[in-house]
């Protein structure tokens, strides 16, 4: 079993499983502001994640059956292992991967940032909105010949104003 893993860790697979699970959620969370931005429906941001998950074992199969050399990508199998480049290969694929997460680190710190100046931003434009839209809610009049009814609609006036407001 420790044979298996040490091949893996030889071809890279582990280090291109890091590397694409990283650029995934750099695309899953684009795709999460910019998405709703064309106002595209729930299920394609669904659709989409799945197809990041679902190319994940395929991303892993590829390392493991090919190699990149300096002639091009081959497959593992006709690549001498005495002129394989694996080692360095690597050392590219961590230097990808730590340029990745800086960059994850980046874009969750500006979406983190966004969120909560879009929510400040909320907050002012209601206010602008409230300074300058209003309503006008005239008085009710009491069609009824009986003053003591006459309370009731001074009551829905009030109750209506109140329940304006709030909005």
């Amino acid at each position: 079993m420790s044979s298996f893993f040490a091949e893996l860790r030889r071809r890279n697979v582990f280090r291109v499983g890091i590397a694409y699970a990283v650029v995934g959620w750099i695309l899953v969370e684009v795709a999460s502001v910019v998405l709703p931005t064309f106002k595209s429906p729930e299920w394609v941001m669904q659709v989409f994640t799945f197809m990041v998950i679902l190319g994940l074992p395929v991303a892993l199969l590829f390392a493991w059956a090919y190699e990149m050399t300096p002639e091009g990508l081959k497959k593992e199998q006709e690549v001498d292992r005495s002129e394989s480049i694996t080692g360095r290969t690597g050392r590219k694929l961590d230097f990808a991967i730590i340029g990745l997460l800086a960059v994850a680190l980046a874009v969750s710190v500006t979406l983190q940032l966004q969120d909560d100046e879009y929510d400040g931003g909320t907050i002012a434009v209601q206010d602008a909105a409230r300074d300058h839209l209003s309503i006008a809610v005239l008085p009710f009049t009491s069609r009824s010949t009986d003053p003591e009814n006459a309370l009731f609609a001074d009551g829905i006036h009030d109750d209506l104003l109140t329940t304006l407001a709030k909005i």
